[in-house]
């Protein structure tokens, strides 16, 4: 039997195409292992967003490529799948020649055609329009994160041409699943075990435009809630354009939706916004942050920032930065900006020198710093609910994991003491002793 191993690079709605490459090749009798040294086949699943995701992706495949070595491994077909292989496609396999087919991110369908040419000796490249193909609830699909806590892709592409950014380039203009579909997904993830689930796409917002014609995040919300056995449901990727009175409602009103609110938001200058190509403004922004925040009792929000844009000034940049020291986000992520190939950004006047944007960078996320710790301690002495994801590998009598305030693989955790006997997947209550800057200390009380 032929095995193959996988890896996965970048964000969650790449970890779900993964998955569903996973799938098709077990149905199709190849045996997935997590030892590159066992695999017959070595699939990377590439990001290409920034440039430091491409150069981690480079890196990668050069790394699967040494178990082509009879010395280190059996390897006899590489394969560079995703957003790499959809937008440089014939340049990979030409300045990679450790690599036997590329695949782009809508032909993920095609991945045994790419294993079984890779095997014949052949080279192949495997792309389609992004715009063509989205997985369905029947789709098979190997889940590769804790069996109580799983992604649901409810949407691929985008349809925003934001200036600094390629995702269009290599996912496609914006499509919705249906939503019978998504909900029969759902249905099946908890019977097998989710607790949890996270809905992820480009925009979640957007869901629905394409195909009802109007917004259906809150309707979608309000039927997945009904789902028996379910705890948590949280939505990743809102922008703030269509942040509705509905949603917010929704998210405020349902029980079992966390509140969380991931809301990238990009910068905070007018100028800046125009330029990136962004349809908000600061007023606006403000507006809703503040409207979120009063319906939403405890919402725990988190953003990304962009800094180093073209043609950002020292001034430029100081709104930004007041305007986060004034916001006191929960969570915040910031970006220097990547000159993309193909975007509007890329042959933009006044592109700023690395040493000014790792500055500005460095800056910014010192002051979060400060803000997370000084929110983080206002928690102490305070109950929370926490869903236990493992224990300590020193301490086994301290476990780990995340409350309503923290998602998947992103934000920080909270540690349990005496939590010797819960396992992976149990809620339990706890109270917070202590706050740092990303994590927190917790006593259990159940």
């Amino acid at each position: 039997m032929l095995k193959a191993g996988f890896i996965s690079l970048g964000c969650a709605k790449n970890r779900v195409d993964t998955e569903v490459m996973l799938g098709i090749l077990e149905e199709n009798g190849v045996e997935i292992t997590n030892e590159p040294a066992e695999a017959d086949i070595l699939i990377v699943n590439t990001c290409s967003f920034i440039e430091s995701a491409r150069e981690e992706a480079v890196t990668t495949i050069l790394g699967m490529a040494e178990y082509k070595e009879k010395s280190k491994g059996k390897c006899r077909a590489l394969i560079i799948a995703g957003c790499l292989g959809q937008r440089y496609g014939e340049t990979l396999l030409e300045e990679i020649p450790e690599a036997d087919a590329v695949i782009g991110t809508g032909a993920w369908d095609k991945i045994m055609q790419a294993v079984k040419a890779a095997l014949e000796g052949k080279r192949v490249v495997i792309t389609i329009d992004a715009d063509k193909n989205i997985y369905h609830a029947v789709t098979p699909r190997i889940i590769t994160t804790p069996i109580y806590s799983s992604y649901i892709k409810i949407a691929e592409g985008c349809n925003h041409r934001c200036a600094f950014c390629s995702i269009p380039l290599v996912r496609g203009n914006y499509r919705s699943r249906s939503m019978e579909d998504i909900i029969a997904e759902a249905q099946r993830l908890v019977e097998e075990g989710a607790i949890e689930l996270n809905l992820i796409a480009q925009d979640t917002t957007n869901y629905g435009m394409d195909l009802y014609k109007k917004p259906m995040l809150p309707e979608l919300l309000r039927r997945l809630v009904k789902i028996e056995g379910l705890r948590w449901l949280r939505v990743q990727y809102t922008y703030p354009h269509l942040f509705t009175d509905e949603l917010i409602e929704v998210i405020a009103n349902e029980e079992k939706i966390c509140k969380y609110v991931d809301i990238p938001l990009q910068h905070a200058h007018d100028a800046v916004l125009k330029s990136m190509r962004r349809s908000d403004t600061n007023e606006y922004i403000t507006n809703l942050l503040a409207k979120i925040r009063a319906r939403i009792p405890g919402v725990s929000i988190r953003t990304t920032f962009i800094v180093g844009f073209p043609g950002e000034t020292d001034a430029q940049y100081q709104t930004l930065r007041s305007f986060v020291e004034a916001q006191r986000f929960d969570k915040l992520g910031v970006f220097t900006y990547s000159r993309e190939e193909n975007t509007p950004g890329y042959d933009m006047p006044n592109q700023l020198p690395e040493e000014i944007m790792q500055e500005r960078y460095h800056d910014l996320m010192s002051l979060q710093g400060k803000i997370s710790e000084e929110i983080n301690d206002t928690f102490e002495g305070k109950e929370l609910e926490v869903l236990i994801e493992g224990h300590d590998l020193e301490q086994e009598n301290v476990a780990y994991g995340r409350s309503y305030r923290e998602a998947p693989e992103v934000d920080g955790q909270i540690y349990v003491e005496d939590a010797g006997d819960v396992k992976p997947g149990d809620i339990i209550k706890v109270r917070v002793s202590q706050g740092f800057v990303y994590d927190m200390v917790a006593q259990r009380i159940d």
